[in-house]
This record gives C-alpha cells, structure tokens and sequence, in this order.
C-alpha cells in the first residue's frame, strides 16, 4: 500500500492514529559520536513498530536531524507504506551563550541566522517529511540561563519563515512554532505575558508547550506528597493516587496554556511538545529527593499521558523514544539520561512492555540487541524498585 505524502500538520496533529515522541539517536557520551544512517533507519523501524510517526528534533547544526531525513526518505523509497514525519527544531540562542563569558539575554546569537538558513534547505529538500518547523527549544523560559532569549527574537524568526511561505519559498500548509515550557506560554507567571509574546502567540500557527510534574515534584511539591487523608493507603496505592496528582497537574498546566490563548481571542491550537518521567535519578527526584523517579512510575506516567492526550485529541511528542548518557555524561545515574523508553541495552521500559507481549518487535534488534524488556519481565522485581512518594508535613 502506497503512503499519501501530502499529509499535512493540521492532518497529523492532534491525531491519534498518528503518534508523537521526542528524538534522539545518540548512543555515545558525546554529541561529536554521530549516529549513522542505518541506525537511524534501524531506530525508525522500531519507533514506526511502536505506532510513532511524528518525529520532534531539536537542532540543525549537527548532521543527526539530516541524516534523519535521508534515513526516512530511504525507509519511504524502499517500502512505500513506511510513514515517518518530522518536527523540525531550530535551536535558538542569545548572544554569549554556553561561551563561558555572561550571556547576553537581550541580544541574539550571531548564530541563529545559520540555523533558520539550515532549516529552510532541509524543508525545501524534504517538504513531504517535514511538516513544522519549531523555532528554539526552551529559548524564552528564564531558567535557561545559558541561553534564553526574549521573545521578540522568536517573533522574527516566525515571522520571517511565515513570510517565506506567503512568497513560495516554503510549502504553505508548512505549520510554524516555538516549543517551549507552559510558562513562556502565558500558562504561569504573570511576568511572561509581555506585548511580544502575545504577538508571538497571534503568529504561529500552533503552540508546543512543555510540561514536567516529575521536575515539579521537587521544584514545586505540593501535589506530589502524599496527602494526610492517604496515609493509610498501601505504597502500591499511594504510588497509583501519586500518578493521577501528576497526570492532573500537567493537564492544568495546559488548561492554563489554552485558557491563556483563548483569552486572547485568539483560537490556535495548544500541543505538548514535550512531557516525560525518569527511570532513574542519583539527584533531587530519586531516593534521597522526592521519589519520583523510578521505572514504574514512569511507566504509568506514560500511559496515562497517551489515554489523555489521545481522547481529547492533543499531539503529545513525549520525550523521549531512547536513553541517550550524553546529557548528563560525567553522571551515569542522572535523570537527564534516563528518560528513554527504551534503554541503551535495547530493552524496552516498563512502559512499552506490551508491546513486547504484542510481538511489535520481533526480528528486531538496536546495535545488534534484541529488544526485549527490562527486569527480564518480572514485574514483582520492577515493583520493588518503587520509590513511595513523601508524606505531607502540616
């Protein structure tokens, strides 16, 4: 059966036969180990057999996000039912950023031009793959130091690729983003909701917004601790009542997103461009922090998450498809490297075990690894390593 490739972002978004994940092909400590092609095409034959088909990436200076491009359009020519799609990231910066010297937050980086450039060539190259292209990651939030810029530098940028489709130049039904926390959205602090950012919203044509109760579970606690009216419950319970809190409290930062936008007169469509939960965590979410960071847990967060975003029809690029141990490399047991679905053994987590069951993966290896699941499948021995979320103190 042959693919209809015409498919556009307002086709695929907010649909749910057509699954979203944050991506990342990276196997080594270090970004400077390229993944190759045909583990690429190997890494798109096991995330396609997952029921995925929106790609999120996250820069165009490396040469993944292009290889990625080649390795879906060889997947396409070779089988014409394979179906990948890509959201492209522009990564954008201030001025001074990760240099070491004081970044300058009201001043751009002489670099992000380059980027936009890269990412215009690869939508020209490949417009029947990519289907939006989000401007920066992360780039308005203030808590990214090393780099964020105002909104006004995001604003030209949409600008200037909305422009880009109006002349021609790029696909018309191409959708325009930025990908960002709840906050830098309007959803929270008050402090965001600036002149620029309400223009930003009017220009895009839809908006990605990030949401973390697992992060939150430390920074902001109060509907993780277990309640005095639960004190009583089984830790099996206390874990289950602990995950709905978590599921609620990313579904409010959302209602407060939307909610934002519609008061605004505004009626775009609201997407998480990324939410996920650690499996493991040595820092402020394991054992000795807020207890949220386990396999289990992340396993229902997961599902939970999809049975949501799916009923009510939100694209959810969950983050992410693979562990990848260069983000945090100097720490093997940092959350930032655990929040792969499947791990760099090429077992799958506890959150995709059914898949497992369901024979999706069979013939299927990654680096040469069969996938098969983590704890040999032993669920009473993934139960164990359930961490109890904290009490409340009065």
């Amino acid at each position: 059966m042959s693919i209809d490739r015409t498919k556009t972002a307002k086709d695929i978004l907010g649909n749910p036969n057509y699954l979203a994940i944050s991506y990342g092909g990276y196997r080594g400590k270090s970004r400077d180990i390229q993944p190759t092609i045909p583990q690429l095409k190997e890494d798109m034959k096991i995330l396609s057999a997952m029921g995925i088909k929106i790609l999120r990436t996250y820069n165009v200076q490396l040469q993944q996000a292009p290889n990625l491009l080649i390795a879906i359009s060889q997947l396409n020519a070779e089988n014409p039912s394979f179906e990948m799609y890509v959201m492209l990231g522009a990564w954008i910066d201030c001025h001074d950023a990760w240099s070491g010297n004081l970044p300058n937050h009201e001043v751009e980086s002489e670099h992000n031009a380059g980027e936009i450039e890269r990412a215009v060539a690869l939508v020209q190259q490949y417009p029947d793959i990519v289907k939006i292209i989000a401007v920066g990651n992360e780039a308005m939030v203030h808590w990214a130091t090393n780099y964020f810029v105002r909104p006004r530098v995001i604003l030209k940028w949409v600008d200037h690729l909305q422009e880009l489709k109006r002349s021609g130049a790029l696909p018309k039904d191409l959708w325009i983003t930025s990908s960002d926390d709840f906050s830098s959205w309007g959803g929270g602090d008050p402090i965001y909701r600036t002149a620029d950012l309400i223009e930003l919203i009017k220009t895009v044509d839809y908006i990605s917004m990030h949401t973390y109760p697992m992060h939150n579970s430390h920074y902001n606690p109060a509907f993780w601790l277990v309640p005095e009216s639960e004190a009583d419950f089984s830790n099996k319970e206390k874990i289950e009542s602990g995950m709905k809190r978590a599921l609620d409290f990313a579904i409010k930062q959302y209602e407060d997103v939307s909610n934002f936008v519609k008061s605004l007169d505004v009626n775009k469509p609201v997407h998480i461009g990324e939410t996920g939960w650690a499996t493991m965590s040595n820092g402020p979410y394991g054992a000795d922090g807020s207890k949220a960071a386990d396999e289990y847990k992340s396993g229902k967060y997961y599902r939970l998450m999809r049975e949501w975003s799916n009923e009510v029809k939100v694209s959810c690029f969950y983050f992410e498809a693979f562990d990848e141990q260069w983000k945090d490399e100097g720490n093997p047991m940092g959350s930032e490297n655990h929040f792969g679905l499947i791990n760099l053994k090429g077992e799958a987590k506890y959150a995709i075990w059914n898949l497992v069951d369901d024979g999706n993966f069979a013939g299927m290896t990654r680096d040469g690894m069969p996938i098969r699941k983590t704890f040999n499948g032993h669920r009473e021995d993934l139960l164990l390593q359930a961490l109890i979320p904290p009490l409340a103190v009065k």
